[in-house]
């Protein structure tokens, strides 16, 4: 039986509690309810800023890119969750290498909105101080301090009225509605590269047709030595006789003798 009872009167509290936070709700809702929203005003402007450079160095998540005034730029723990579109493929930092031509591209878009704030407050006037100030007793009990913005109007029993219509004891229902500009600015990024060249293939082999092109002998070198005196050319032996010679001149004379007495003759004769 105690057992039962602990236990029903454990579930009678958590109802109680319940119904506390459940009837806290509803009266904080009925007493101020504020509604937001928020409205586009304008044409959302687009600004895109261009940056291109080639990849010159890459450890790890840290990367070196020389842009294109020549300038270096350091990017240090770069996320693996940072991605670059090469050839249509999702490449991380890891996955990049040096000659690669990177671009990026920075779309700012900035709208203009307009946020309304719109706070309904219902309660019975406990005091009143136009045109300024009223104190509302709300459906808590507790009175509570409110300004009265300029041009705020009231409705009372379905009728509107300002600040100087009001009086004590009137139960109204305020509405208090806020304007206010504001500008959206949102980023995107868009991160694309042109991957380097390959290396040119290996040539095919191909015969290579060879010519050779004779290349005159260089002339053998001309020794030049001492100029010696000619050798004295040698005396023949005496072989033949000087017999043949003497019997020659023998007949030669006899020749010229008989020669000479014929002339004398002939003279004889003709003298």
């Amino acid at each position: 039986m105690s057992a039962t009872k602990f236990s029903r009167t454990v579930m009678y509290r958590l109802l109680a509690v319940a119904a506390l936070c459940i009837a806290f709700t509803l009266t904080a809702f009925g007493q101020v309810q504020t509604d937001t929203s928020t409205a586009t005003v304008g044409a959302p402007a687009k600004s895109i800023q261009v940056e291109r450079g080639e990849i010159v160095h890459v450890s790890g998540n840290s990367v070196v890119i020389k842009m294109e005034d020549g300038t270096l730029r350091h990017f240090d723990n770069v996320p693996d969750s940072t991605t670059i579109t090469v050839d249509g493929k999702q490449l991380n930092v890891h996955q990049l290498t040096p000659g690669m031509k990177v671009e990026r591209q920075i779309i700012t878009t900035t709208t203009p909105k307009l946020i309304t704030t719109v706070k309904t407050v219902t309660g019975t006037i406990w005091q009143v101080s136009p045109p300024s100030m009223v104190i509302l007793t709300l459906d808590n009990g507790k009175n509570e301090k409110f300004t009265i913005p300029k041009g705020q109007k009231f409705t009372v029993n379905g009728q509107e009225t300002d600040a100087f219509g009001l009086q004590k004891g009137m139960r109204i229902n305020a509405q208090k509605v806020v304007e206010q500009p504001e500008t959206v600015i949102t980023q995107q990024i868009k991160r694309t590269g042109i991957a380097p060249p390959p290396p040119p293939p290996p040539q095919p082999d191909v015969p290579i047709l060879i010519v050779f092109v004779p290349v005159p002998a260089a002339p053998a070198p001309v020794e030049t030595a001492a100029a010696t005196p000619a050798p004295a050319p040698k005396q023949l032996p005496k072989t033949a006789s000087d017999l043949p010679l003497i019997g020659l001149l023998g007949l030669l004379f006899c020749g010229l003798s008989l020669s000479a007495m014929a002339i004398r003759g002939a003279l004889a004769r003709l003298g």
